[in-house]
């Protein structure tokens, strides 16, 4: 039981400031274990941009990188190619990845750079008052969207797992969740096997991680988890879209 509750060694004794039911400090310590676990933390560069994501550096036990806005893989890829021992990851979140960062993901797949890149997906601009982000689902209210994203003047929520999946250069596409503990463990698997891919050198993989955001949402955090079941699910379901080495095999 003590082993359960220990704080990993890629993780600083600090407390997290994340908002109550936020999904970030979960998946951080998800991501810790994993570098523990791999025995790799001496190796480890994690790349943070702007957004909740930014606070990263506070709490890994790591070198860490923070970037412009969108721009973490294209940091990235330059680390990985003047220190290809090191291992690479960026943490980002939707409004980051999917949006200002759009061009930077998809020519980081297509070029197949050796990275992994953890992509926190709360369907919301998180850190700067919950306005629309592209994966914002129809229907769903924001700041921005009072009365329920439109597609019409507003476009559709940007699948990143599916669009990803479809450039030759991504070795492991795969969409999680933290909705639950089956998922958790499903994201912790998912995180550990992006690291063991790039150790190997098998090329770019990325890790979509379905996660609450309750003050944005306004929810509570368990109604948070419900909702991820109840409506983001059925927009952006959970499963890997591309692993290349499997297809070889």
């Amino acid at each position: 039981m003590e082993k359960i509750f220990q704080r990993p060694a890629s993780l600083k004794p600090v407390p997290f400031r994340y908002c109550p039911g936020c999904g970030h400090s979960l998946i951080h310590r998800l991501i810790a274990e994993c570098i523990d676990n791999l025995g790799i933390r001496e190796k480890v560069v994690g790349i943070a941009p702007v957004g909740c994501a930014v606070f990263a550096y506070d709490y890994f036990n790591f070198d860490m990188l923070e970037v412009a806005h969108g721009r973490p893989p294209a940091a990235a890829t330059g680390y990985k190619r003047v220190m290809p021992d090191r291992i690479i990851f960026s943490y980002q979140g939707d409004g980051d990845l999917a949006a200002i960062g759009t061009a930077e993901i998809i020519h980081a797949a297509n070029r197949g750079e050796n990275i992994s890149v953890f992509f926190v997906n709360n369907a919301t601009y998180g850190m700067t008052g919950g306005q629309m982000a592209p994966t914002t689902l129809l229907g769903q209210k924001t700041t921005t969207t009072p009365f329920g994203r439109n597609n019409e003047t507003a476009g559709y929520p940007l699948r990143v797992a599916e669009l990803l999946s479809t450039i030759e250069g991504a070795s492991y596409i795969v969409r999680t969740s933290v909705d639950s503990y089956k998922n958790i463990i499903g994201t912790k698997k998912a995180i550990e096997k992006s690291f063991r891919y790039q150790i190997e050198g098998k090329g770019f993989s990325l890790v979509e991680i379905l996660s609450p955001c309750p003050v944005n949402w306004k929810l509570s955090p368990i109604d948070s988890l419900t909702w991820i079941q109840t409506e983001m699910v059925s927009v952006y379901p959970l499963g890997t879209f591309k692993d290349k080495i499997k297809e070889i095999e």
